[in-house]
């Protein structure tokens, strides 16, 4: 619509009744046009004189419809009455009106024109639209809202500090809680009342964080108007404008409550029944002695136990010898020390039963032997023991524990500490339970040895007892029995010699352990050696065993082995395998690797035997192993063999030519980090370069 029509009005006067000229009809008609603001001129009845095409686009109507008319018959009667309301007052007012894209917020003034006697002569209305800046003080007003519901949901108290941590506006709620006056607070702020003990700390810590603008969080203690001491957990964070701080915002929660529950809570840990608390120790204790199979290992487990369940510093057991007359004392190798094993026990000598120590009057005694000190050590024995644990001459209290087995001794525990030590009844009784485990561990460790060394001596009775001596060739060779079984093993290997002064090389592994499977490994051996002096042949030699193996084996045996046949003169041989692991062949000028060659089927298998031709030259190795040594419960064959030949490229050329060398760096590297479930045996040839063979003898 047109500003002419929208604004008739046939003379414009201006101030003091004088019509207004060119210049200010103008101006006047350019406010009315163009003003982002609504205008309205009513006479004394509130029907519109003039109105401006701003007020009618702000209340959705035509401005043609406002012309001489009131409110009411443009409006709807809600809005007009919202618009006389506010006229009646006088005062401006925000008035909500329908528009496009939902209502829309005006701020409305009526500015009344009143005669000399006060009587209403018309009326001026403003309005314009604040619709957005009024949502968006309706979400910082509930921002604050929602700030301040959660401040005193969670009992925080917040404070403010300038960039540099110093303190700008007041904390009444901090001060309600430490009594501080707003000049104490002014001057020293919160860091004011805090404990003596922690003020230096936190004080630092606050200085750092302002320094560097990170966020400042930790704990402290406060003190209240009352004068105790209250524990508040506090966060500030640096409040930023662009890449500047401009202040710090902090809020203290008062966790006194949470530390006194959680000192409650450690107290009534501390009150836990003894009862209970020896019972998981002893039980620990058991099931570790469980695991224990040799008696450096009971020893070790002892050893921990005694400093994690009384704080011992110094732990032994003795064991009693066949005649009962002598205890000799074990004790953890200390790291680096010869005699023993890396984790293992040393022995560190013997005494008598009938003397005056610790174990000895525990063992003869039958009974716990308590010295809380050295005066009351030297009290009850007339004597120390400094002689006899020379390296333990800090000791301040003993106890010795007799090992009983039936009802007998066999050996005493022993505990030492650094300190002056009481042992109370609770810790008495534990021990002695713990006595109890470790003479049932230490007499199971005593018989596994026992059968360990037995099915030791009878598996090696089983291998060669010595290697044959040549003059162009050196042999070595290694069994390791594994140290989880007391079993004896299938793995074996053979060196002989031939009629024709040949070499004959075997290696081979039954499956599964105990007598059968050294049986199967003794006929197996000795099948072997009877078929080779007859016809060396190695596919000859497997097709025989085949042979017996069927007519004599179960089904379900699995046997493998690997045969050869070499002329230690030349180098020269033959090579056969019947599903054993591939030979590991060392170069002195290339990279080691293992055979390629076909590895054929176990014996007994439906098989033709073949045989490949090969040579060992100068300064070669070759190495015949079992699958203990690559394989384990961690590690795949595969994996075992890939690492075999990086193991073997990584020897030194000095270890590469001694055969004695390289099979104990091949062993020591390869097990090494794994636990050893299997026998390992390994068979190493090598060709020395011809200045170092021995002469023809």
């Amino acid at each position: 619509m047109s500003t002419e029509t929208s604004v008739p009005h046939p003379r414009l006067s201006g101030a003091e009744g004088q019509p207004m000229d060119a210049s200010d009809a103008a101006l006047y008609a350019t406010l009315m046009r163009q003003s982002a603001e609504g205008f309205a001129f009513f006479d004394a009845g509130l029907r519109c004189r003039r109105a401006s095409d701003a007020l009618g686009r702000l209340l959705g109507v035509p401005v043609a419809d406002l012309q001489r008319r009131g409110l009411a018959e443009v409006l709807s009667a809600a809005v007009a009455a919202e618009f006389e309301a506010a006229l009646a007052t006088g005062a401006e007012a925000d008035l909500t009106v329908p528009g496009e894209g939902g209502e829309r917020v005006l701020a409305c003034a009526w500015l009344p024109a009143r005669d000399e006697d006060g009587a209403l002569l018309g009326a001026v209305l403003t309005a314009r639209d604040v619709t957005e800046r009024r949502r968006a003080e309706e979400v910082v007003r509930r921002k604050e809202q929602r700030y301040r519901s959660l401040v005193e949901a969670s009992a925080q108290v917040v404070w403010v500090a300038a960039p540099d941590g110093t303190v700008i506006d007041d904390a009444p709620e901090w001060r309600a809680i430490t009594g501080q006056t707003p000049d104490d607070y002014a001057a020293g702020g919160w860091l004011a009342v805090v404990h003596p003990e922690d003020r230096a700390r936190i004080e630092a810590i606050w200085r750092e964080c302002v320094g560097e603008d990170r966020v400042f969080e930790t704990g402290y203690r406060v003190r209240t108007k009352s004068g105790t001491y209250r524990h508040f957990d506090v966060r500030a964070v640096p409040i930023w404008r662009g890449g500047t701080v401009i202040e710090w915002v902090g809020a203290n929660t008062d966790v006194t409550g949470q530390r006194e529950a959680e000192e409650m809570r450690g107290r009534l840990t501390e009150q836990l029944s003894a009862a209970a608390l020896r019972t998981a120790r002893l039980q620990q204790a058991t099931s570790m002695l469980a695991e224990a199979l040799t008696v450096a290992q009971v020893v070790q487990v002892i050893t921990e136990v005694g400093r994690s369940a009384i704080g011992a510093d110094f732990s032994a057991v003795a064991l009693l010898d066949d005649d009962k007359l002598r205890l000799s004392i074990v004790t953890p190798a200390q790291p680096g020390e010869g005699g023993a094993p890396e984790g293992g026990a040393a022995v560190r000598g013997d005494i008598k039963v009938s003397d005056q120590t610790v174990m000895s009057v525990a063992v003869r005694e039958s009974r716990p032997f308590l010295a809380e000190h050295p005066n009351a050590l030297r009290l009850q024995l007339g004597r120390d023991e400094a002689e006899l644990f020379s390296r333990h001459n800090e000791e301040r209290a003993w106890v010795g524990l007799p090992l009983l087995a039936a009802g007998a001794p066999i050996g005493a525990l022993r505990f030492a500490f650094t300190r002056p030590r009481e042992i109370t009844e609770e810790e008495r009784v534990f021990l002695e339970a713990l006595a109890g485990q470790c003479a049932l561990a230490v007499e199971r460790a005593l018989l596994f040895e026992r059968e360990h060394k037995t099915a030791e001596e009878l598996q090696r009775s089983l291998l060669p007892s010595d290697l044959p001596q040549l003059p162009n060739m050196v042999l070595a060779a290694r069994y390791n029995p594994a140290t989880r079984h007391v079993q004896v093993g299938g793995d074996w290997y053979d060196v002989f010699r031939l009629p024709d002064d040949r070499l004959a090389v075997a290696a081979g592994d039954v499956m599964g352990k105990g007598v059968l499977a050294a049986a199967g490994m003794g006929r197996v051996r000795n099948a072997l050696r009877a078929l080779a002096l007859n016809d060396p042949r190695p596919a000859a030699v497997l097709a025989g065993l085949d042979r017996l193996f069927s007519a004599t084996e179960d089904e379900e045996q699995f046997t493998t082995v690997a045969y050869a046949v070499i002329d230690p003169d030349t180098g020269q041989g033959a090579f056969s395998n019947a599903g054993h692991m591939p030979p590991l062949l060392i170069f002195p000028d290339e990279a080691p690797r293992v055979s390629t060659s076909e590895p054929g089927t176990p014996l007994g298998w439906p098989s033709q035997r073949q045989q490949t031709s090969f040579s060992i030259e100068t300064g070669n190795t070759v190495v015949f192993y079992s699958d203990g040594l690559v394989e384990n419960r961690r590690r795949g064959v595969d994996a075992g063999l890939e690492e075999l030949v990086s193991v073997a490229a990584s020897a030194p050329p000095e270890v590469v030519g001694d055969p004695e060398r390289l099979v104990d760096f091949l062993v020591d590297r390869m097990l090494a980090g794994y636990e050893q479930v299997d026998d390992v045996t390994v068979l190493a040839l090598h060709v020395p370069p011809k200045s170092t063979q021995n002469p023809r003898r």
